[in-house]
C-alpha cells in the first residue's frame, strides 16, 4: 500500500531540490565575469540533462544494489527489486526521482571551483563520471546499506554523501586545471578578480536556502505518523538556524578582519551553515546547530583563504570551503552535538570516531578517483581553454555567445545601426539625403572655445547639472565610467583578497563654452560640489581649435547651437 503523503512528501523535495539547479547556476554566474555567464549556465543545465539518465542507468544500482558493503552492483536501468530499501508507502520512481536530483546537485558544486577556463566537452565528461560512479560508490557506503551504514555513521541528508563529495572533486579539479590567467602575480600574491553581478549571487543563496528545507526536511522520506510530524519540524528548524547563524557570524567576522562587512563571503556564510548542518539537522538540538552555524561561519572564512592564498587553488566561487571543508565539519560536529550519542550530551567518543572514519574515507576515495578522472581528461582530450579562448570569455569561443547580456553589448552590425536611427531620429530616407556635404560655414569670431570635464560622484549628478543649467549650459555629454586618482583609492577587499586598484563609479560631464567665462562654469561646480571631503571631484580645462558640425558642415560658435526641431 502507497502513503498519499508520503508519496507527495518526498516528490515535493524532489522538486526543491531540482530547483537548486536555479540557485546553484546564477550564483555561480554572479560570482564570476559576464564574459563566461553562458558557460556558467549551460555546465549547471548539463549536469542534471547528463547526470539523470547516467544515474538510472548505472548510478542507482550501484548505490542501492545489496552486492557488497563497498559496491551495489551493476543493474542497468534499475530494473531489480528495491522493496527492501524503499522508504514505506512510497513508489519506486518516485524514491528513483528524489535520489537522481541529489545525485545531480554533487556533479554541480565541481561547476563553480573550475569556472572561467574548462573546457566545455571535457567538463560533460566529467559530470557524467561522477553521476555514473564515484558519487554512487560513496553514497552506497553511506545511504545503501554499506559498511559505514553498518559501523553507524550518520549523515541525514548528504553534507558528506553530497556536498563533501562535490567539494573534494572541485579541489581536485581546480588544482589540476590551474588558476586563471591573471589569478596569481609573480610572487605568488593572490589578486582579486571581482564577480560581475552580485545581486545575482545574492538571488541564488535566497533559492539554495529556500530549497534546502526540501533538501534536508524531505529527507525524512515520509510523512506519516506524530514521529515523521514533529522531526519536519525539528529539522526546518534547525536548517534555517544554522545558516542564519553562519551569516550573522561570517558578516561580523570579516567586519573585523576586512574593516567592512564582505557581501559575497557572507553569503557564503550562509551556504556554509546549510552545508554543516545538512548531516545531522534531524539529531541536533536548535541550540546545536546554532552552534554548528557559528563554527562554520568562521571557518568558511579561513578555509576560503588557505585555499586561495596558501594552497593556490583558484575557486572563483568558495565552492571547496563551503561544501568540501564545511561538509565534513558538519558530518563531524554531529559526533559532538547529536542529541542522543554526541560527545556533548556525555556519549563518548565512539560516535565521533565513527564520524570522522566516514569522512576521511570518502575524502580518499573521491581524491583518488577526481584524480584520475582529471588528469586523464588534460592527458587525452584536455581539460583547459587555450589562453586565447580564456581572454575571450568561454561564451563566445566555446558556444559562439556573443554576450549573455546581448543589450550592453557594442553592436557593429550597419543593419542595426540603421534601424536605431530610424526609430529615434526619424531619419531621411537615404534616397532623398543630398550627396552633397553642404559648404563649410565659418564662425570664429565669437571666442575662443574651451572643453570643460567635470568628473565626481554619482550623487553630486543631479545638483551639479542644475547649477550648470542656472548659468546657462546648454549642451552636456554624461558617462558613466569607472576610475581611480594619483591616490589608488581607498583599499577594498573581495573574498578576503586586497584589491589592489578599486575603481570607483563617477559621473563624467563633458562641455564645450565659448561665450560662457570658464571661471563661471568652475566657481558653479566648485560651490555644487565642494563637502571638503575626498571624492569632491576633479576639474580638467582644454583649450579646443575649432567645433564642426556634421551635419551641416558649419564651424566654430555657430555649431555649438542645436538648431534641429
Amino acid at each position: 500500500m502507497y502513503s498519499s503523503a508520503s508519496t507527495i512528501w518526498v516528490l515535493l523535495g524532489a522538486a526543491l531540490v531540482f530547483f537548486m539547479q536555479a540557485g546553484f547556476a546564477i550564483l555561480e554566474s554572479g560570482l564570476t565575469r559576464a564574459k563566461n555567464s553562458g558557460n556558467i549556465i549551460m555546465k549547471n543545465l548539463m549536469d542534471l540533462s547528463i547526470g539523470a539518465p547516467i544515474y538510472w542507468l548505472t548510478g542507482f544500482g550501484i548505490m542501492f544494489g545489496s552486492a557488497s558493503g563497498f559496491f551495489g552492483g551493476i543493474d542497468l536501468f534499475a530494473q531489480n527489486d528495491y522493496s527492501a530499501i524503499l522508504p514505506a508507502g512510497v513508489p519506486m520512481e518516485a524514491f528513483l526521482i528524489f535520489q537522481t536530483v541529489f545525485c545531480a546537485t554533487a556533479a554541480t558544486i565541481v561547476s563553480g571551483a573550475m569556472a572561467e577556463r574548462t573546457k566545455f566537452s571535457s567538463y560533460c565528461i566529467y559530470s557524467l563520471l561522477i553521476s555514473a560512479v564515484v558519487y554512487p560508490v560513496s553514497g552506497h557506503w553511506i545511504w545503501g546499506g554499506g559498511w559505514l551504514a553498518e559501523m553507524g555513521f550518520h549523515d541525514f541528508a548528504g553534507s558528506t554523501a553530497v556536498h563533501m563529495v562535490g567539494g573534494v572533486a572541485a579541489l581536485v579539479g581546480a588544482k589540476v586545471l590551474g588558476p586563471r590567467i591573471g589569478k596569481y602575480g609573480k610572487d605568488g600574491k593572490p589578486k582579486a578578480i571581482l564577480g560581475h553581478n552580485l545581486t545575482m549571487a545574492a538571488l541564488g543563496v535566497f533559492i539554495l536556502w529556500f530549497c534546502w528545507f526540501g533538501f534536508n526536511g524531505c529527507s525524512t522520506v515520509g510523512a506519516d505518523g506524530d514521529e515523521a510530524l514533529l522531526a519536519m519540524g525539528s529539522i526546518f528548524m534547525t536548517t534555517n538556524m544554522s545558516a542564519a547563524i553562519a551569516g550573522v557570524t561570517v558578516m561580523i567576522f570579516t567586519w573585523i578582519r576586512y574593516k567592512k562587512p564582505d557581501v559575497s563571503m557572507t553569503l557564503n556564510g550562509t551556504l556554509a551553515g546549510l552545508v554543516g548542518i545538512t548531516a545531522g539537522c534531524d539529531a541536533v538540538s536548535i541550540g546545536g546547530s546554532a552552534l554548528i552555524g557559528f563554527i562554520c561561519g568562521i571557518v568558511v572564512v579561513l578555509s576560503v583563504e588557505f585555499i586561495d592564498q596558501v594552497l593556490k587553488v583558484d575557486d572563483p566561487v568558495g565552492a571547496v570551503g563551503v561544501h568540501g571543508v564545511c561538509g565534513a565539519l558538519g558530518t563531524i560536529l554531529v559526533g559532538i552535538f547529536a542529541i542522543d550519542g554526541g560527545l556533548a550530551y556525555g556519549g563518548g567518543f565512539e560516535y565521533l570516531k565513527v564520524q570522522v572514519i566516514g569522512v576521511a574515507s570518502v575524502i580518499v576515495w573521491v581524491a583518488i578517483t577526481s584524480a584520475i578522472i582529471f588528469l586523464g581528461i588534460k592527458h587525452t582530450v584536455g581539460l583547459r581553454v587555450s589562453e586565447e579562448e580564456e581572454i575571450l570569455g568561454l561564451d563566445i569561443k566555446e558556444h559562439n555567445l556573443v554576450s549573455s547580456y546581448a543589450d550592453f553589448a557594442p553592436t557593429t552590425s550597419l543593419e542595426n545601426a540603421t534601424t536605431g536611427l530610424v526609430s529615434m531620429n526619424e531619419a531621411i530616407p537615404v534616397e532623398n539625403m543630398s550627396k552633397e556635404v553642404p559648404e563649410a560655414t565659418s564662425d570664429n569670431g565669437e571666442g575662443d572655445f574651451t572643453k570643460i570635464v567635470i568628473i565626481t560622484n554619482q550623487s553630486k549628478f543631479d545638483i551639479l547639472k542644475a547649477a550648470l543649467t542656472d548659468i546657462g549650459i546648454t549642451g552636456l555629454t554624461v558617462t558613466q565610467v569607472l576610475g581611480f586618482g594619483m591616490q589608488k583609492g581607498s583599499t577594498n577587499y573581495y573574498r578576503g583578497i586586497e584589491v589592489d586598484v578599486a575603481l570607483r563609479p563617477k559621473v563624467k560631464l563633458e562641455m564645450v563654452v565659448c561665450k560662457i567665462p570658464v571661471e563661471t562654469v568652475i566657481a558653479a561646480a566648485k560651490k555644487a560640489l565642494y563637502t571638503g571631503k575626498v571624492g569632491d571631484g576633479k576639474i580638467f580645462i582644454y583649450n579646443v581649435a575649432n567645433v564642426i558640425k556634421v551635419r551641416t558642415g558649419e564651424e566654430g560658435y555657430s555649431a555649438l547651437q542645436d538648431d534641429d526641431k
